[in-house]
């Protein structure tokens, strides 16, 4: 590691250590799931708040409560006690392109699921994870031909809130839900319920504010938020922790948050 290299991870550690806290909890949509102690209510509402993240966060904030407020508080006993006065209940929800014909697909999902499987965990690893040639990138691929496989019950503008590797998307949103379920600390923001994928696997959620950071401590050599760049981005995150790449993402992300907020550059920490 050259001498750059040193003090771009002696940077990213620092705002490692200062983000991943607690107290950013509130304000994000990883609240959410917060909220819930049970399992698949921890899952079903992290999916949704990821699903939903964009736009401002209040906002998401706002919506996920929604939701989960037409799903009587327990998500998970509406989902596998799912009725037609039950489906009922979600019609008119919307947030930005997402819609109650969205909803009420991605409902019907859990539905099938839960009603298969323990865990959302399973609907991930359907390739084994013994398998040499396992990636997050095949994982993802899987789960969106199993997402729209048990019913011909949607609209083919659904299909655009499952993103793939194989369509080049960065999977910002699918790899920041596999962040909140995998990753485990002793911070308590990261969810950590899940066991079959180890953290060194997963891929860093890369939005625009998160590439551009990249970009200016040359981490990367372009902008461009897609697969390939959050793929190349993780690699060089895996010289500074191999085994937990995507802990950066509190760093790139903070950053991002200190340049918009604060005029603090990156490069002023080099200084």
């Amino acid at each position: 590691m050259n001498y750059f290299e040193q003090k771009i991870k002696e940077l990213l550690e620092q705002k490692f250590h200062e983000f991943n806290n607690k107290k950013f909890i509130f304000n994000d949509p990883i609240s959410i799931p917060h909220l819930f102690s049970k399992k698949q209510d921890i899952e079903i509402m992290g999916f949704f708040a990821a699903t939903l993240a964009w736009g401002q966060r209040k906002v998401i904030i706002q919506k996920c409560k929604e939701l989960i407020d037409r799903m009587d508080g327990e998500p998970y006993n509406f989902i596998i006690n799912l009725t037609d006065a039950k489906l009922k209940k979600l019609v008119g929800f919307k947030h930005r392109t997402f819609n109650d014909s969205d909803l009420l697909y991605f409902v019907n999902f859990f539905h099938f699921h839960y009603n298969h499987y323990e865990s959302l965990e399973q609907a991930f690893t359907i390739e084994s994870l013994s398998n040499e040639d396992w990636s997050i990138e095949i994982a993802l691929n899987k789960f969106k031909t199993y997402f729209f496989s048990f019913s011909d019950f949607y609209l083919k503008r659904t299909e655009k809130h499952i993103s793939s590797p194989q369509n080049n998307s960065s999977c910002k949103r699918l790899c920041m839900f596999l962040r909140w379920m995998v990753r485990k600390d002793d911070k308590g923001v990261d969810l950590g319920l899940w066991n079959s994928i180890p953290p060194s696997k997963l891929v860093c959620p890369c939005d625009i504010h998160v590439v551009r950071i990249a970009q200016k401590i040359k981490l990367i050599n372009n902008c461009n938020s897609n697969w390939k760049t959050a793929v190349a981005l993780t690699e060089k995150l895996k010289k500074f922790d191999p085994h937990d790449p995507t802990k950066y993402d509190f760093s790139l992300f903070g950053l991002g948050l200190e340049e918009r907020y604060k005029g603090i550059s990156p490069f002023e920490f080099f200084i």
